[in-house]
């Protein structure tokens, strides 16, 4: 490999938490070179213990290191070449701290972890004064520290699917007032099983995603599902309309067009995976399990329900608790326990003891599980409902959504907005990440619900507070 000028790639100086978020963040610097501080191994060594998600990624970027030390034993202060295991698009060199280095910090403790590797910073830029030396850290206060000492600090991004949330793709498009005028020229519409297909060509039509819906509200309201999409021609088939009583999904109406659009997705048997997002209020859970009991026990198209979510406390841990795995998950389940209880009051013709029975059957059908004991599951003809997956990392995410077998539907619900997991931002979310690598697929669909249902008290809260 023909050597780099020194001048024109970066040094990277990563603290710890960067490799315990991203044990893969290694190799995702390209030309530029890394340097690890003794404390940053120092601190993984201390975090390598436990069956937790930072134990496991501590291990992981032990045996990555040791990979890419072991290729190169001949002089660790010349760098060890970094693209190794098809990592090709890292052509960088990864360096250990070999030497004591000692500078004083005026103002901040020596000893600390942090302080530690700020210092190595400062004696970096002095022996390299022709090249940029840069920490990453997923600590903001680090960041702070080292930008009052005159030391360039960075976030690490790679993690991130996308800068602005606020582009994220919503699962529907408004179409213009005109059109019509430019799309009907050469239309064919038909029918097919009772739904309504029409067959576009027009400028727009390439910019539209498989399952993607378009509206149009001006003098005659369309509201249509994309089916397929090829070069300026577009297929589009006329939605059912929830909004009506008669088409109601376990005595639950759509109150909005995006609810309307949602059900659509719940209700179709072709799409696989589903994304909800929305603020709290906006029904995501009342959909979707409506959805998955008419599904479950009357259409029986699946044969339970399967409900999880991150156990991540919003305030102080409450300690362990009693039982079985399902008992120790009801504390977590009360947004179920809530909709259930809508759901049951749905039917009017039943009374106190039909109620009964049918809440009786509901639980029989419906299961709570941990994700703690995923790994190594197949789900078989099973509704899978993740709930809060807002708090999941892109890898926690891929773990629980490659775990669906044949026949097996999975729903995503979320509020990017309300993020309680350590490091994770709206930016760098496993539902992020879902939502726009799986937009276009065939068999999936995504909304984004934008108006609250829940009580005009929530809806004022949501906006004032």
């Amino acid at each position: 490999m023909a050597k780099k000028p020194i001048g024109t790639t970066k040094l990277f100086v990563l603290d710890t938490n960067v490799l315990m978020h991203d044990p893969s963040s290694l190799f995702r610097f390209e030309e530029h070179d890394i340097y690890l501080p003794m404390v940053t191994l120092e601190e993984l060594d201390n975090n390598k213990k436990g069956l937790t998600e930072v134990a496991r990624n501590a291990r992981q970027v032990s045996r990555n290191l040791e990979e890419i030390v072991s290729t190169d034993l001949s002089n660790l202060e010349l760098g060890c070449a970094l693209s190794i295991n098809g990592n090709k698009q890292a052509s960088g060199r990864l360096f250990l701290q070999t030497t004591q280095l000692n500078i004083e910090l005026p103002g901040l403790a020596g000893s600390k972890a942090d302080n530690q590797i700020i210092s190595v910073v400062i004696c970096l830029q002095k022996q390299y004064t022709n090249r940029e030396v840069v920490l990453v850290s997923k600590d903001i206060n680090i960041r702070i520290k080292a930008r009052a000492m005159g030391v360039p600090a960075e976030d690490y991004f790679n993690d991130k699917v996308m800068e602005d949330t606020d582009i994220l793709y919503s699962g529907m498009n408004e179409l213009p007032a005109d059109f019509w005028d430019n799309h009907s020229k050469a239309m064919e519409s038909w029918q097919e099983s009772g739904r309504m297909f029409y067959r576009l060509t027009g400028p727009l039509c390439k910019t539209f995603l498989t399952n993607e819906f378009v509206y149009y509200d001006f003098e005659k309201p369309f509201h249509a599902i994309v089916r397929s999409v090829e070069g300026n021609t577009a297929v589009l088939e006329v939605i059912k309309d929830h909004l009506q009583p008669k088409h109601n999904v376990w005595g639950i109406t759509a109150r909005n067009r995006e609810q309307n659009f949602a059900l659509n997705l719940l209700m179709d048997p072709e799409v696989d995976f589903v994304s909800l997002l929305g603020q709290a209020g906006t029904g995501k859970t009342l959909l979707t399990l409506a959805a998955a009991l008419t599904q479950v026990l009357d259409k029986k198209i699946y044969s339970e329900i399967i409900m999880t979510r991150v156990t991540v406390p919003v305030g102080e841990d409450i300690g362990f608790l009693p039982g079985t795995e399902e008992e120790k998950m009801t504390p977590w389940m009360g947004a179920l326990e809530d909709n259930l209880d809508v759901l049951n009051q749905s039917d009017d013709d039943a009374g106190d003891w039909g109620r009964a029975a049918t809440q009786d059957l509901i639980r029989t059908r419906i299961k709570i599980k941990s994700l703690n004991f995923m790994r190594g599951r197949t789900f078989l003809n099973k509704f899978l409902i993740i709930d809060e997956a807002q708090n999941l990392t892109p890898k926690q995410m891929k773990t629980l959504i490659t775990r669906a077998g044949p026949g097996t539907k999975v729903v995503c619900l979320g509020n990017i907005a309300q993020i309680d997991t350590p490091y994770l931002t709206e930016g760098s979310s496993g539902l992020t990440y879902v939502v726009d690598r799986f937009k276009g697929w065939s068999h999936n669909g995504h909304i984004t619900l934008q108006r609250g249902e829940r009580s005009r008290l929530a809806d004022f809260a949501a906006e004032v507070l």
